[in-house]
């Protein structure tokens, strides 16, 4: 089953758009990809390994909130002003990546109004993942046995 978070979940003629605007990166396992609070000032698409998105807890290591792989998107603050980092995200294990300047797509969506309504639907769909991600993984941490029932 496709996430709503993959480029796949864009159509075509505008993932095709998009994809005329990446350029490819690599990180090796462990590095840091952006810190929480930092300027959002690009995005990825995971073409292979796996990235870890996690939240700053003080006086602890960093709380994991979600791994992404291969498709997905990693960095959604990019689109929304004031475009800082809501999370963290690290390198897992060796990533390949097709790296975007946030700009510069602003710019394209701007420019084009269905363009702009792909790429909004795209990243609401994984600021939305995200969202409920991160309550399951509340619900699981701190919540009474039993009492994150999703029914």
């Amino acid at each position: 089953m496709t996430s709503a978070t993959t480029t796949t979940a864009l159509p075509v003629c505008h993932r095709d758009r998009l994809m005329h605007h990446a350029h490819e990166v690599s990180f090796a396992a462990g590095t840091r990809l952006f810190e929480e609070d930092g300027h959002a000032d690009r995005f990825w698409v995971v073409r292979s390994g796996t990235v870890l998105l996690d939240s700053r807890v003080p006086g602890c290591r960093p709380a994991a909130v979600e791994s992404l792989g291969r498709g997905e998107l990693v960095g959604c603050s990019w689109h929304f002003p004031p475009c800082t980092w809501q999370l963290g995200a690290e390198a897992l294990s060796p990533v390949r990546a097709w790296e975007f300047d946030a700009e510069a797509v602003r710019a394209l969506c701007a420019e084009d109004p269905a363009f702009g309504r792909a790429i909004a639907g795209w990243v609401g769909a994984a600021v939305a993942h995200r969202l409920h991600t991160s309550r399951i993984r509340l619900l699981d941490l701190y919540a009474p046995h039993g009492s994150g029932s999703l029914v």
